[in-house]
């Protein structure tokens, strides 16, 4: 039998430890989803998560019993929290189905293995593994995580009605552990639920667009979503933007080792506008922070790839680093995308380099004066004050920065007498 025993995880005191609790008194506990998987699939183990046969109840009655700390987070849904020092363990009864929607589901408790099997997603995340570290596969796991295919389980398009959510998940989940061509089956159910979409939470949708962003490598899983019109129907903005600059932009983040960023590749695949990103944002409902992103890369001024360091610095200056550094970015892949048959670019590229280790390290300057100063001087409070502010400001700007407090308050006083 397929085994995970020697995996060092599974070897954790803490998980034996609970293991152990419930697997005593005819009860069982195995070990299920992501951790089985990734560990199948040679990747890092984060989480893991724990189905059981006992009910929510009596797994806190044994926890406590067995001075493990308890947590509640999901009753309603069998999900019992054990922490053992500060580790968190999930712990879930089988369930079944009573009720779906689509959006949520009614569940009933169960000690049915193969009942809690068919009820998941995807057959890569239905394996469960043993107190002994034995793999136990219900739903046919283990020939697609040897192939790489992502797979729905039973009927694909039944598993999709009963979470529309699971048409990003078929595609996240391609993204970081598929190959080849994404299931047939899967890829028509998506294509004719897709419109079930509009009907889902724009925070479940965000959450789950930004995880398929954050993979290695997207693209594939981005060009099959466009393909079966998926991507139209979450991101309407790249229906004539088009996914063209996301295979340089992978290509130029692991040549260079940029940290992969979901919004970096989102403002990849959608036009550089101010008011279609601003309804963006609130269509998706985007954090605040990562609203701010978007709209510093739109509203940033273009970026000149041989202007001088001096009119860089005003550049970065009066639009901030963050938006220039986004455009830069862009920038530089789709040159890199174009410098192994084009001199040009290659040129273009190391310059691009160059301003963006530049306005990665920048830092704002600070200017010396305030509205304070400005009333000191004799002015009243009020329009007059912002109107001398700004405009010693912006020849502040323009001088390159080098006039210090006591220059700037003598101008400031030409300018009051």
């Amino acid at each position: 039998m397929t085994g995970i025993a020697d995996q060092a995880w599974f070897r954790d005191p803490a998980l034996g430890r609970i293991l152990a609790l419930l697997n005593a008194d005819g009860g069982e506990g195995r070990v299920v989803g992501g951790a089985v998987r990734n560990s199948l699939m040679g990747l890092p183990v984060n989480d893991v998560d724990i189905a059981t046969t006992l009910r929510p109840e009596a797994v806190m009655e044994r926890a406590a019993a067995g001075g493990i700390k308890a947590v509640p987070t999901g009753l309603e849904h069998g999900t019992v929290t054990l922490v053992i020092d500060g580790k968190p363990f999930e712990v879930t009864t089988l369930r079944t189905d009573v009720e779906t929607d689509g959006r949520h589901a009614k569940v009933a408790f169960s000690t049915d293995w193969k009942a809690d099997a068919e009820r998941r997603d995807l057959t890569i995340n239905a394996l469960y593994a043993d107190a002994r570290g034995e793999v136990v596969d219900l739903v046919g796991g283990l020939a697609d995580i040897e192939t790489r295919n992502i797979r729905f389980i039973g009927d694909a398009a039944r598993r999709i009605a009963e979470d529309h959510l699971r048409i990003l998940r078929f595609f996240r989940f391609f993204a970081y552990y598929g190959s080849g061509r994404p299931d047939a089956e899967g890829l028509k159910a998506c294509s004719l639920a897709r419109s079930k979409l509009t009907t889902l939470s724009a925070e479940r949708v965000w959450s789950e667009l930004r995880k398929l962003l954050g993979a290695a490598d997207p693209g594939r899983a981005l060009l099959w979503m466009r393909q079966v019109a998926v991507l139209t129907e979450i991101l309407p903005e790249t229906e004539r933007w088009g996914i063209d600059a996301i295979p340089s932009l992978i290509t130029t983040e692991k040549a260079l080792g940029w940290t992969p960023d979901p919004l970096l590749r989102l403002a990849a695949i959608v036009p550089p506008d101010a008011a279609r990103m601003e309804a963006l944002a609130a269509r998706l409902k985007l954090s605040n922070a990562e609203a701010a992103t978007l709209k510093a890369w739109t509203m940033a001024a273009p970026v000149n790839d041989d202007m001088s360091s001096a009119a860089f610095e005003r550049l970065l200056y009066r639009n901030g680093a963050d938006g220039i550094t986004t455009r830069l970015k862009l920038a530089l892949a789709v040159a890199r995308g174009k410098a192994e048959s084009d001199f040009d670019e290659m040129a273009r590229s190391a310059r691009l380099i160059k301003l963006l280790d530049r306005a990665v390290q920048w830092q704002k300057p600070r200017f010396p004066l305030n509205g304070g100063d400005v009333i000191s001087a004799g002015i009243v409070s009020g329009p007059r004050v912002g109107e001398l502010l700004a405009g010693l400001e912006n020849q502040w700007v323009e001088e390159n920065f080098v006039s210090d407090r006591a220059a700037l308050l003598a101008r400031l006083q030409e300018r009051v007498q």
